[in-house]
């Protein structure tokens, strides 16, 4: 009888963390070709670089360039092709040994035409390079509104005129902006590039109110592009250009002799301690951290692959334990860090006669007396003045009797007061949940983070989908029960997949990068290094502001 075969080993099973990131990294290497490859090759058929070929020769080392809104539009505008990173790139790297906030339109997508999005993703560097004064680089090569979306492009406060008005008053302030317009700046965008403090054209470009054809169609005159808004005109007759180049090289390079020649913004600093590796190598967060609501994990281990070792000083260890609260350093920059606890915490409370009772924490959960002891520390790093990093694991606030007889409501209120009046830099890193009224306390969007962050296949929403999906199938039954529709099973069952898979796709943190409500979704194992050039980048943050509450419910 012949031997039989050895059977084969089974493959090792692939953690789910890394699986969800590896595919959100070759996403993010489509995202990269902007309009793909035809468009790529048109644009150097023209003689110029691409807006990503740009910003690597403009910076002196392109692997430290920390990009921004890469994900925004992901899925959006669909009926017209689509407009990946809302067609320009936007991000802060070292130019001349400065820190700088880049923003270049991508030709390659829509011949770099303004989506919706595309406003809100450069207003949203604006605001970022005003918060941390950092210098804007505008490299400018863009065919104006995108006509079909204009009545979302043009009027409101977040939409195209607020780029103008935003380089006026960051002018204002003395932060520096120097553009360089390398392609075509029509229409209104002809304002952002004049409305900065310096301003480079390479020839071969144009800048003008109006083109050609449209100025035939208006007044009736013929002219040619070059004698409307070309460099030499600009340089020669109009005087509106300070420098004119004769292609995006030299261009960038001028543009890098300015950025040497700026006294007004110093040299980045290096950090004010020496950093220590952390407790825990980083690449250990993937078996530490548990995605499944049904798994727990300590918190506090995760933050070990993250801080410098022997720099952690836990704030009210024994209380409030639903939150982790510590004074800390990550690669010798003070900060504090405001953290969600991910597993069951004992809770002590007063007693009578018998002494103190003891009760259990849910993992995720904010209790009362953890927002009280989070709202303390936020108000100290502030006196302090060292930046908090909040990360976010949170299903939101405690309910129940218990839970609202102890004040929640209150306690809620005073940590979001608290963290809303901040003078400090606040850096958010959702981690994985962040639901309703927790993720307000958690530093949210609305309540202007430095910078926000995510790890791959982590949720934001106003509550789970499994939750969300019951309550709104309830409200759809019972509308269509008025209408005299009978709900069978079958129709029961259609409703809930309906709703869950509509709710499951919101949830998704993609949904909330396409819409700009994050800055950069980042790999798990580089969290430490992305804290550590945020906190770098906001180095320069004016710490003048006096830190005041107003009322707060004690």
């Amino acid at each position: 009888m012949p031997p039989s075969t050895p059977a084969k080993p089974a493959a090792p099973a692939i953690n789910p963390l890394r699986a969800v990131t590896e595919q959100f990294l070759h996403t993010e290497k489509q995202l990269r070709l902007g309009g793909g490859v035809k468009a790529i090759e048109r644009q150097h058929d023209k003689g110029r670089l691409t807006a990503r070929e740009r910003v690597e020769a403009l910076l002196d080392n392109p692997n430290h360039f920390t990009e921004l809104g890469l994900w925004a539009a992901f899925g959006m505008y669909e009926e017209f092709g689509g407009a990946p990173g809302a067609g320009v790139i936007t991000g802060v790297g070292p130019v001349a040994g400065k820190r700088c906030m880049i923003i270049a339109n991508d030709a390659t997508v829509k011949a770099g035409a303004f989506f919706p999005m595309t406003c809100k993703k450069i207003i949203r560097a604006q605001m970022i390079a005003q918060m941390a004064r950092l210098p804007l680089l505008y490299l400018v090569d863009s065919a104006g509104v995108f006509l079909p979306l204009q009545e979302d492009v043009f009027p409101d406060t977040d939409d195209f005129g607020r780029i103008f008005r935003n380089n006026a008053v960051l002018s204002a302030e003395g932060i520096p902006q120097i553009a360089s317009i390398m392609g075509a700046c029509v229409a209104g965008g002809g304002y952002l590039p004049v409305l900065c403090d310096t301003l480079i054209m390479t020839e071969g470009s144009g800048l003008y109110l109006a083109g050609p054809a449209l100025v035939k169609a208006a007044i009736g005159q013929d002219v040619d592009s070059e004698d409307l808004g070309g460099a030499a005109m600009h340089a020669e007759i109009s005087g509106t250009i300070d420098f004119k180049e004769t292609d995006d090289p030299a261009a960038l390079k001028r543009l890098r002799s300015l950025m040497e020649m700026q006294q007004a913004v110093p040299p980045d600093a290096p950090a004010p301690f020496d950093a220590a590796p952390p407790k825990r190598e980083p690449n250990e967060i993937y078996s530490i951290f548990k995605s499944s609501g049904a798994e727990q994990y300590d918190t506090e281990l995760l933050l070990e692959c993250i801080v410098d070792a022997g720099a952690f000083d836990e704030y009210k260890q024994d209380y409030g334990r639903s939150i982790v609260c510590a004074y800390t350093r990550i690669e010798g920059r003070p900060c504090g860090v405001v953290a969600n606890q991910r597993q069951l915490t004992q809770k002590k409370m007063p007693g009578g006669k018998a002494g103190p009772s003891t009760a259990v924490n849910m993992p995720a959960v904010i209790y009362d007396d953890s927002a009280d002891k989070a709202a303390r520390f936020i108000m100290d790093c502030n006196q302090r003045k060292i930046p908090i990093v909040f990360l976010h694991d949170t299903t939101g606030f405690m309910v129940g009797r218990d839970s609202e007889q102890g004040g929640i409501i209150r306690a809620g209120a005073k940590m979001v007061n608290a963290m809303a009046n901040c003078v400090v830099p606040k850096i958010s890193v959702i981690l994985n949940s962040s639901y309703g009224a927790g993720n307000y306390a958690m530093c949210g969007r609305a309540f202007d983070p430095f910078l926000t962050l995510a790890w791959p296949g982590s949720r934001c929403a106003v509550m789970g989908a499994k939750q969300a999906t019951g309550v709104l199938a309830m409200i759809e039954e019972g509308s269509r029960k008025r209408k005299g529709e009978v709900i069978d099973a079958q129709t029961h069952e259609q409703i809930l997949t309906a709703i869950e898979a509509s709710y499951t796709e919101q949830q998704d943190i993609r949904h909330g990068a396409a819409r700009g409500w994050l800055d950069r979704i980042i790999q798990p194992h580089e969290t430490r290094k992305e804290l550590a050039e945020a906190l770098a980048m906001a180095a320069r943050w004016p710490m003048d502001r006096e830190f005041r509450t107003g009322v707060l419910q004690t």
